[in-house]
């Protein structure tokens, strides 16, 4: 589905809504909303599982994460969003699952939006997940449409009280979750240049039809990486130069190095785009000496039979007084002519390297 196609499926579902109207613009991809609830400090963790927005309880002393997974039902991410107060515009963004990645500044807390990417090897698709997360220094809320943990790593990080995670604040918690985020970047990019090497085996082996357009389709969807993360890249950046409440200035150096890898990898991109274009070009020179090597043999073969087919026109004609006609050796004289014409028209060839 091209770019064009979801900004006109997003138009439609907003039509004549007012701002801050949450409209669910995607698939529903989770039989129901999970609510997941980690609590922690320093000294102690408590992770909890709510089976609805009725059994979350008053925030208690700590930094708290909800990690919401589904954005299907619009009743419950409501519910959330006036439970912990945030801006219907907020809300908008994280049902809206075409949003752009941006960074949002708010009174109470921060908004991020950001784009998570996974390579489908079988049918060579980049595939997207929209990533919201709402965070301030004492609470961090992030909203997914699957039901997959991509933040387990986190979520291991926290258990095992390892680094500096569990002394810091929701700021770096929500940079924790962008740096997840990034790093399947590189996996998807690799995953991606695995392909461009298998491609690149297969043009040399044997080119067909289906190439060419594997890898149109691939140059496609690394357009659509580095679409998703130059934005991205924006709101790191935005958010180092910005004088925000909510954004401790000891985490600004782990945003720099965030924002260098954002750089990195859309240097990779390039770099992909680039040996796409150069497959491109290989596999049309494949092609064109496929078919100089057809011609060669082809152009090889008339020009042995030019001379045989010159002497066998010349005595194939009806004329009555041809006296060769009455040696009694002109046949097998001929064949030898032609078999002396033929053999050293190869040895001519093979002295110039021809075949």
């Amino acid at each position: 589905m091209s770019v064009s196609w979801r900004s006109m499926d997003r138009t439609i579902h907003h039509i004549n809504l007012p701002p801050g109207t949450t409209v669910f613009t995607g698939e529903q991809k989770i039989d129901k909303v999970e609510i997941y609830h980690l609590i922690y400090n320093v000294e102690n963790l408590i992770e909890t599982e709510y089976q609805s927005i009725g059994e979350i309880g008053t925030n208690r002393e700590g930094i708290n994460w909800y990690d919401i997974r589904g954005l299907h039902n619009t009743e419950v991410i409501n519910a959330i969003g006036e439970y912990f107060g945030l801006h219907p515009l907020i809300l908008e963004d994280v049902a809206d699952i075409y949003q752009r990645p941006k960074f949002e500044e708010f009174e109470q807390g921060n908004f991020l939006v950001l784009k998570a990417l996974s390579f489908d090897l079988a049918n060579r698709q980049v595939k997207q997940e929209q990533i919201g997360i709402y965070f301030r220094k004492d609470m961090v809320i992030s909203f997914k449409e699957t039901q997959d943990d991509l933040f387990a790593s986190v979520r291991k990080r926290l258990q095992s009280n390892k680094g500096r995670i569990r002394r810091k604040e929701g700021d770096y918690l929500a940079y924790a979750l962008m740096d997840v985020v990034a790093d399947h970047y590189f996996v998807v990019i690799d995953e991606i240049e695995d392909v461009i090497d298998d491609l690149e085996d297969k043009i040399l082996e044997e080119p067909d039809a289906g190439i060419k357009q594997e890898i149109h389709y691939l140059k496609k969807e690394v357009l659509l990486i580095k679409k998703t993360i130059m934005p991205f890249r924006e709101a790191i950046g935005r958010m180092i130069k910005l004088e925000n409440p909510h954004i401790s200035e000891s985490n600004l150096v782990f945003l720099r190095d965030l924002l260098d890898h954002n750089n990195q990898i859309l240097e990779m991109v390039e770099t992909k785009r680039d040996l796409l274009n150069g497959l491109q070009d290989l596999y049309l020179s494949e092609l064109s000496f496929k078919m100089n090597q057809i011609m060669k043999v082809l152009t090889i073969i008339s020009a042995v039979f030019i001379p045989l087919t010159f002497l066998a026109g010349v005595y194939g004609m009806n004329f009555r007084y041809m006296p060769e006609l009455d040696w009694p050796l002109a046949y097998p004289l001929l064949w030898g002519i032609m078999i002396l014409v033929f053999l050293g028209q190869l040895w001519y060839f093979k002295k110039k390297d021809w075949i």
